[in-house]
């Protein structure tokens, strides 16, 4: 009964670490929230919920993208990252956010240093 009880918490064990390994792959990086919630505001990309999961919705032109759902927080960064790079733009201590006819919408204040390296890896500005 003892070697029986020891497979079973073996197995046990191994699907919790492949669970959380899968879980942890399953998730993006990290955001600064702060600044990100600023720059959010003025992506044309949003969540809507359905009942398969989730659908990305380009506010714009009104195309919506059905990605599964573990590659959906994946899919709307990539998303964010290429319209990051086309509409916003770093100058000295400001984020500036720039529309379709490049026309400055608004410009967000950079708080920390930290702030500043994340927009340089996450949106490559």
């Amino acid at each position: 009964m003892n070697v029986k009880k020891g497979i079973f918490l073996g197995v046990m064990f191994a699907f919790f670490i492949l669970g959380f390994i899968a879980i942890q792959k399953a998730t993006p990086n990290e955001k600064e929230a702060r600044i990100y919630k600023e720059i959010k505001v003025y992506s044309p990309y949003k969540f809507e919920k359905r009942m398969g999961g989730l659908t990305i919705l380009n506010v714009k032109t009104g195309e919506k993208e059905k990605p599964n759902a573990a590659d959906a927080l994946y899919r709307m960064d990539d998303l964010d990252q290429q319209w990051g790079k086309k509409h916003l733009r770093v100058e000295g201590n400001e984020v500036v956010v720039i529309g379709d006819n490049n026309q400055t919408i608004t410009k967000i204040f950079i708080q920390t240093q930290k702030e500043r390296e994340w927009l340089h890896n996450f949106f490559g500005i």
